[in-house]
């Protein structure tokens, strides 16, 4: 797989963070599975990282104050 920042034939498999910004406040998602580049370290998420990505999110924004902070293994 090609990055599609800077092209080089460098992702592997990784863990990020994924920070979104909701009306209410901020969430924090830790350990979240991606690819990476080894060159310029984008980080790119599978179609169903982001599914499961976008469920915590509903979730979150019905019960979250300003700031939360989860991991990805004990939500998913």
């Amino acid at each position: 797989m090609k990055c599609a920042d800077c092209k080089a034939d460098a992702m592997a498999p990784d863990k990020t963070a994924y920070l979104a910004r909701l009306p209410g406040g901020y969430v924090v998602i830790e350990n979240v599975p991606c690819m990476r580049c080894a060159q310029c370290g984008e980080a790119v998420f599978s179609a169903s990282v982001m599914e499961r990505i976008d469920e915590i999110l509903e979730k979150v924004q019905r019960i979250a104050g300003k700031l939360l902070i989860m991991d990805y293994a004990q939500a998913a």
